[in-house]
């Protein structure tokens, strides 16, 4: 799909991962929804880029999301991309000093990796179902989810966030197989260790151990680095139901 012309719908656009995503679409001549938490941010982020209109989103609540989406389809006309990069991660031992995890707090993470990804990219899907097809693949559109490596090498207190990323991971084929009729293809990014608001505050004695175990280069993943897969896989209309770790060849160990 060339992007020119093309509009996207981000969750988490408005910081990482998202925002440079938001900000590659944009410089190849792509409009973009931003789809946020945090209003301010996502504001100042469209401003900043250009063609892109912020909305304030809580993935974990369906009607939040229904309104964007019916909201971004109002402002833009369509969607032809989506991109979810909206997440949380928290580190809890199945059973710690307290006894045993909160399922309040395993369910959240699972709310917001896994069924908030969900909801949007269901939503739209059925917007994408009603665009011309185009080029010689005839496709309406595409998403692009955000797993992880760990939904395949989790850490030790990971098991929330691991089972929310393996989701994401586990159901990229069955959705893509779902929406081959409607021409819309859907493909997972899973990203090693980047260096994003997320991992911005962690200590370096908590950065440096995952720096030693990526293979090479020995750094963190960069943002840009994300968008340029994201880009390869929106113009490659080959790529259709693919988990793609992006990870410099990062193994995790148990922690």
């Amino acid at each position: 799909m060339n992007i020119s012309g093309k509009v996207a719908a981000i969750t988490g656009g408005a910081s990482g991962l998202g925002r440079a995503t938001a900000q590659m679409i944009v410089a190849q001549g792509g409009k973009v929804a931003i789809m946020d938490m945090n209003l301010e941010l996502a504001q100042q982020t469209a401003t900043e880029l250009g063609d892109a209109k912020a909305y304030q989103v809580d993935v974990t609540n369906d009607d939040s999301v229904s309104k964007a989406i019916e909201d971004i389809k109002a402002d833009f006309g369509t969607i032809h991309i989506n991109v979810n990069c909206a997440g949380i991660g928290a580190a809890a031992r199945t059973v710690g000093k307290d006894g045993a995890l909160d399922i309040k707090k395993f369910n959240l993470i699972l709310q917001v990796n896994l069924i908030g990804t969900f909801s949007t990219l269901s939503k739209c899907a059925a917007v994408m179902a009603e665009n011309q097809p185009e080029g010689e693949a005839l496709e309406r559109g595409i998403i692009i989810n955000t797993a992880s490596v760990a939904a395949f090498d989790g850490q030790v207190g990971q098991a929330a966030y691991a089972a929310s990323k393996a989701g994401v991971a586990g159901m990229t084929l069955p959705i893509a197989r779902d929406l081959s009729r409607q021409g819309v293809r859907v493909c997972t990014i899973a990203p090693g260790i980047f260096d994003t608001p997320m991992m911005a505050g962690a200590p370096e004695q908590v950065r440096q151990p995952l720096i030693d175990m990526v293979q090479y280069p020995k750094r963190l993943g960069l943002p840009h680095e994300y968008a340029q897969l994201a880009q390869q896989m929106i113009e490659n209309c080959y790529l259709n139901g693919e988990t793609v770790r992006l990870d410099g060849g990062i193994r995790m160990s148990a922690k």
